[in-house]
């Protein structure tokens, strides 16, 4: 069955996105070496550094939200992230909690 006939889901044009042939080649880096693990990890932090509470006497006055959401590549990152972590915790047998947040 396929999407242009399942009732639940609504009959649209593809979109053209400009950006997945990067998605594609992010998701395709394979993880071998030690080295290249821990530069991702190191480079790609856990958690957006941009995400800021903005408190005046102890009342937050309003909230940044995370902008690494506003990354058209976020998730692929993420994930790539995710692949060296498990490359050096299950293949290197490295301890990754530094990595952690």
């Amino acid at each position: 069955m396929t999407s242009t006939t399942h009732p639940l889901i609504p009959n649209r044009k593809p979109s053209f996105d400009i950006l997945y042939p990067v998605r594609r080649w992010i998701d395709g880096i394979e993880v071998k070496d030690a080295k290249f693990a821990h530069f991702i990890c190191r480079v790609f932090p856990c958690n957006c550094p941009f995400e800021r509470d903005i408190k005046l006497f102890g009342r937050t006055l309003f909230h940044i939200p995370p902008l690494c959401k506003l990354n058209p590549l976020y998730n692929e990152v993420v994930g790539l992230r995710f692949r060296a972590l498990s490359y050096l915790s299950d293949t290197c047998g490295v301890d990754v909690t530094h990595y952690i947040c």
